[in-house]
């Protein structure tokens, strides 16, 4: 099973099921606001997150095509290597990257193919597990004990999960801004529905007390570019008094002659 089937199963439970409906909301919010011509989405069919966007054109990539008679609730406008896209160099206005990079078998290539075909002031969306969190703990965890032969995983056993910090440099290296980050998701690792639904609360408390280790997070990066000056409203003059000039010559001249002139 390769790591986008399994991330794909999971989202399927009640706990992937949280996950998308927190990233539902962050990202709907934040892609209603950004504004151009070219949206891109790389990543997962599940979360359909340019829906709210009024971009006139939007695609969704995938690695790989659905098997027919697939359960999703979309279809891929077509299919490319994340890391060598078939756009031009400044074309894109925004692309989306859901649980994409820790999917990637080379994320670094993916952010710098992203970092090429994005505008200047063009923005990336990026959403992921956090490793520093209670589930990233138990999945560490996981991880350990089935290298001695039994356990089990609470999270997708392949890809890797990418640290908020650890992103922010690679974004940084590549001249990205970073805007926005979130976390969320502070419920303890359970698999049942009805255990998820009585730890809500812990969703609210997680906010206000522990904010960066929720299981969960979304961020939102800018792309700088160097030397590179907006241009504003052009601004009405301010007159200038008109005065004679009066050249250096001439008053030279006219000192020189009233000097002879007093000279006896």
């Amino acid at each position: 099973m390769n790591s986008l089937v399994d991330l794909q199963a999971w989202l399927q439970t009640p706990p992937g099921q949280y996950v998308l409906a927190w990233e539902r909301e962050h990202v709907d919010a934040a892609v209603a606001d950004m504004f151009g011509y070219h949206a891109l989405q790389l990543g997962i069919l599940e979360l359909a997150g340019l829906q709210n966007n009024r971009m006139p054109h939007r695609w969704l990539a995938t690695e790989q095509w659905r098997k027919p008679g697939e359960a999703t609730d979309q279809t891929p406008d077509f299919c490319t290597h994340f890391a060598a896209l078939p756009f031009p160099a400044q074309s894109l206005d925004l692309v989306l990257l859901p649980h994409t990079l820790e999917l990637s078998d080379d994320p670094h290539a993916t952010l710098r193919e992203v970092e090429r075909t994005l505008v200047a002031e063009g923005r990336v969306v990026v959403c992921g597990f956090n490793p520093w969190s209670l589930w990233g703990l138990r999945q560490w965890r996981g991880h350990l004990l089935r290298r001695l032969g039994w356990g089990s995983l609470y999270l997708p056993a392949a890809g890797e999960f990418i640290g908020i910090r650890r992103l922010r440099d690679w974004l940084n290296l590549l001249g990205f801004e970073v805007e926005v980050v979130r976390f969320g998701c502070y419920r303890p690792s359970v698999s049942h529905a009805g255990w998820l639904q009585r730890w809500a609360w812990m969703d609210r408390l997680g906010a206000r007390w522990w904010p960066v280790f929720g299981s969960a997070y979304f961020l939102v990066a800018v792309k700088r570019v160097r030397g590179m000056r907006l241009l504003g409203p052009p601004w009405k003059a301010v007159p200038v008094p008109t005065r004679s000039p009066v050249s250096v010559a001439n008053r030279v001249e006219k000192h020189s002659e009233s000097f002879n002139r007093e000279t006896p």
